[in-house]
């Protein structure tokens, strides 16, 4: 099969023919007819991830069809539409087995632990815990940016955030995760601000909820307690920068909460008499496993979600490793979608 294969980290990647993986017992194949290209697969393409061995096949935003079934599978069949979280659980744990699959300490990851996505097609394990049937409404390339940023996002402000109607939520950088939350808590009837250095980012997050768009400056600090009133009572990164956390917890009002979804490869400081004197809580958040998809499922099918809208670019193999290095400069508005 053709696939994107790192061979150094931060070298440009290159299209070449590798072996097609290999089912497991528990497990299928999947032909791969779209993958989302993610700040996370930027990081292991710098060497950020302890877990990636070269030569690696990244990518774990995916959707496609089942190519091949394993021994103790039930319930699907080759040419089945399915997609799946990016962390894959064990489903025999102890926090599987509580139903928080999400934070298994067995889990493996696509793109991560082993050869993922930008590829014609990936292995996914444990499919009894992890795989999502697809709706034949649902095109792929929607279903592929659900793997990772929607349904991260929408766990994040949901679930681990707590938004509800009328709170103020600032969200911070507009790539896929923010975009995505900003929709998110807009659609719960929160007042969203979202902030970014791109104003075609900002703009995008207008058209998708965002009540204010704010340029990323030394001022935002200020800019943002003036719009909120004194603070707002959530604030997410989405990006992942030590700035970014100070100037979010520096955002809130007392008791106010602070979601951590981007990555922090380099750690970060708190201020943490600020945490503690104003009871703020610093919250991490890390995907959504597959038993949780059909809520958000049925709020995309009712139209109340729209990720489809969150596509900007479609892209093919060849294009991944110019798109992949483009990120190192920043983060492009919306989504791109591979289809290789």
């Amino acid at each position: 099969m053709r696939a994107i294969v790192i061979r150094q980290y931060g070298v440009l990647p290159v299209v070449q023919e590798v072996p097609e993986p290999e089912v497991e017992p528990g497990g299928v194949v999947l032909k791969v007819e779209a993958t989302g290209l993610c700040r996370s697969d930027w990081h292991g393409w710098q060497g950020h991830d302890p877990d990636i061995v070269l030569p690696h096949v990244p990518g774990h935003e995916l959707a496609g069809t089942i190519a091949a079934i394993g021994s103790g599978v039930e319930g699907w069949a080759v040419g089945d539409r399915a997609t799946s979280p990016f962390i894959c659980a064990c489903g025999s744990c102890e926090q599987c087995l509580s139903g928080n699959q999400q934070v298994c300490p067995n889990q493996l990851q696509p793109g991560f632990n082993y050869w993922g996505s930008f590829a014609e097609y990936v292995a996914l394990p444990f499919a009894a815990v992890n795989l999502v049937r697809l709706p034949d409404s649902m095109d792929f390339g929607t279903a592929a940016g659900l793997g990772c940023r929607f349904a991260t996002s929408f766990r994040a402000v949901r679930q681990v955030g707590r938004v509800v109607a009328g709170e103020n939520v600032v969200i911070f950088g507009c790539g896929g995760v923010g975009l995505s939350a900003v929709m998110i808590a807009a659609a719960l009837g929160a007042r969203v601000i979202a902030v970014d250095t791109n104003p075609a980012a900002l703009e995008l997050a207008r058209s998708y909820g965002a009540a204010d768009a704010v340029v990323s400056s030394e001022t935002v600090v200020q800019e943002l307690l003036d719009l909120t009133g004194g603070g707002a009572q959530v604030t997410m990164d989405a990006l992942g920068s030590a700035a970014i956390v100070q100037s979010a917890l520096n955002s809130l009002r007392p008791r106010g909460r602070h979601v951590q979804v981007g990555l922090l490869p380099g750690g970060v400081q708190l201020d943490v008499g600020r945490l503690i004197g104003q009871e703020l809580e610093w919250l991490g958040s890390h995907g959504m496993p597959a038993h949780a998809y059909p809520e958000m499922l049925s709020l995309v099918a009712s139209g109340n979600l729209r990720p489809a809208e969150l596509i900007t670019r479609t892209i093919g193999l060849e294009e991944v490793p110019a798109a992949l290095a483009a990120l190192s400069t920043g983060t492009p508005a919306g989504v791109t979608v591979i289809k290789p």
